[in-house]
């Protein structure tokens, strides 16, 4: 199994998210211009380090996929908010074959893990992809899994904040399976690069417009969504 951890500044958060990432899976860590050694340091622990020059969270995600050779991918945020240990719970779904693309559920364990203006970026796109997808979901998931292929062959083109929203979108679109598990969601270790201040939430709720505003590249398929337990 491959775990795909964007990087950006996160060198505080890295012994944390780095040791808790399941035995016998790769780590791969896509530094994102990082300027406090966070490279030398996944590198240290164990990690597979990639190097993408292109800034955006998408382009860091992106170039993780394109780095990963497991049949099953993963994808987890790197600043110790989500606990890779519970990554088995997003992939389990997917390796046995019930679901195509399992996103985690933030369940918020103090207010302070998910500031009102982040929780506000999140809300609008989730009703939106209800109406543009039919999808019943509750959050973007920045914890998720699917199969490599089947990513690749979306054609995800989105480079910044908008990549894992074109992610559910095109998945519905091509009549994916998409199930939700809940996962606590805590403080981040750090400050947030895009949902850290208004300006950053602004910019990322733009970018989610533009997707939403695509055309399906497919013919309308029935997509399912639901609950893992």
């Amino acid at each position: 199994m491959d775990v795909v951890l964007p990087c950006l500044d996160e060198v505080e958060a890295l012994p944390w998210v780095l040791e808790r990432v399941p035995p016998t899976w790769r780590a791969i860590v896509v530094d994102n211009g990082s300027a406090d050694g966070s490279a030398y340091t996944a590198r240290a622990l164990g990690a597979h380090v990639v190097h993408e020059p292109r800034r955006g969270f998408g382009a860091a995600c992106h170039a993780g996929l394109v780095a990963a050779t497991a049949d099953v991918v993963c994808f987890c945020d790197c600043d110790a908010s989500l606990d890779p240990g519970l990554l088995p719970r997003v992939a389990g779904p997917v390796l046995d074959g019930s679901a195509d693309l399992v996103l985690g559920r933030r369940r918020p364990t103090t207010r302070r893990a998910w500031p009102t203006h982040a929780r506000l970026a999140n809300l609008e796109p989730v009703r939106l992809i209800r109406r543009r997808t039919g999808l019943r979901l509750h959050d973007l998931g920045p914890m998720r899994a699917a199969r490599r292929e089947a990513l690749l062959a979306l054609d995800l083109s989105d480079r910044r904040s908008g990549y894992p929203l074109q992610t559910v979108v095109r998945a519905a679109d091509a009549g994916w399976r998409v199930y939700e598990t809940d996962m606590p969601y805590h403080p981040r270790t750090g400050r947030s690069k895009v949902t850290g201040t208004w300006r950053g939430t602004w910019q990322a709720v733009r970018d989610m417009r533009a997707v939403l505003a695509d055309q399906p590249v497919t013919g309308p398929v029935a997509a399912v969504a639901g609950v893992v337990r």
